[in-house]
């Protein structure tokens, strides 16, 4: 099998790469190594994968149309996951374009190349953030989510549309994932759990929204990983029960799907905190700041479908994700 994996120099995108090449799956990665963050984080990942005799890679622009075309012209792909995007709520307070950039005209990109070439199965990734100005909890696939908080959210709901309308027109198979807060090692430095505890390491006051009243449903990467896996194997034919009187959003009669991926276990901050603060055995100066824009009070995934249709639930206990994330943060930084 042969799988095309966007953003595989990313958080998600090297874990699951690396999780693919070690079970003989080939791999296609790429990524355009862009600066939203530290970019020798995202070498380092690379070079691990690169290790890997059934890894190619290719620096590129998913939003560069022709780069794009030749990707598909030069291999086919069995599967196709896109986790290219530009991430972050708040950068896109400050850089809209960068998303309509990656997020929209990128992934359309993408879409267009699973068509033409008839890729069996595009999966892609999602976010929690879809769900917005959402209160009712747990959220799941099957409410309506038409009150994003964020561009960024708003890009994440575009791409569900996106698929269903290829779904629908081209009969090209698509899953969309929303991930709740993935964090782990090789996380990203603009997290939570990054931000915390590079801070409290080097006695530095960490920035406490909402004055702490915030919970979410943190999910460990491994358990991301291996829901991604779980579903790129099941190819969606379509709701034959989907009433288009009351029309399901989490289904459709065409090949079209959606999952939350999310530990479906909500925590709350000051507990993340005290949790980090433990595995340090540090305690953190805090700084108790009003709610960001663009933020919600609280995430919560119903994985029911998750469950039933895939046999599967995340189950890393938040205690033993941190650990795991604050070793590799040591070794990698010798702090």
């Amino acid at each position: 099998m042969k799988i095309l994996i966007t953003g595989a120099a990313g958080f998600i995108g090297f874990h699951l790469c690396k999780h693919l090449l070690e079970s003989g799956k080939s791999v296609m990665g790429i990524d355009n190594l862009n600066t939203y963050y530290d970019v020798n984080l995202k070498k380092s990942r690379l070079s691990i994968l690169q290790s890997y005799k059934n890894f190619k890679f290719k620096q590129l622009d998913i939003a560069d149309r022709n780069a794009m075309e030749s990707v598909f012209n030069s291999d086919s792909f069995d599967r196709v996951v896109n986790l290219a995007a530009q991430a972050g709520v708040r950068y896109s307070l400050e850089n809209p374009h960068a998303y309509i950039d990656a997020n929209i005209s990128g992934f359309t990109n993408i879409l267009e190349g699973c068509r033409h070439f008839n890729v069996p199965h595009l999966i892609f990734a999602s976010s929690s953030s879809v769900y917005g100005l959402n209160t009712l909890m747990p959220f799941s696939v099957h409410h309506n989510v038409d009150h994003p908080v964020s561009l960024y959210a708003a890009t994440k709901k575009a791409n569900e549309l996106m698929a269903h309308t290829y779904s629908y027109l081209y009969r090209l198979p698509t899953t969309g994932l929303r991930f709740f807060t993935v964090y782990g090692p090789w996380g990203r430095p603009d997290m939570a759990l990054f931000l915390f505890t590079r801070a409290i390491l080097a006695d530095k006051p960490i920035k406490v929204f909402n004055h702490g009243n915030l919970e979410r449903d943190f999910t460990y990467i491994d358990d991301i990983v291996e829901g991604i896996v779980n579903i790129m194997d099941r190819i969606p034919s379509g709701n034959p029960h989907w009433n288009s009187d009351k029309p399901d959003p989490g289904t459709s009669k065409v090949a079209y799907r959606l999952y939350n991926i999310g530990n479906n276990n909500p925590v709350a901050l000051m507990e993340f905190i005290e949790t980090i603060e433990n595995v340090l055995g540090k305690k953190a100066k805090k700084e108790f700041l009003p709610m960001q824009p663009g933020d919600v009070p609280s995430t919560f995934a119903d994985i029911e479908d998750l469950v039933s249709d895939i046999g599967f639930k995340p189950n890393t206990p938040i205690k033993a994700g941190i650990q795991k994330f604050v070793e590799w943060y040591i070794q990698y930084y010798n702090k």
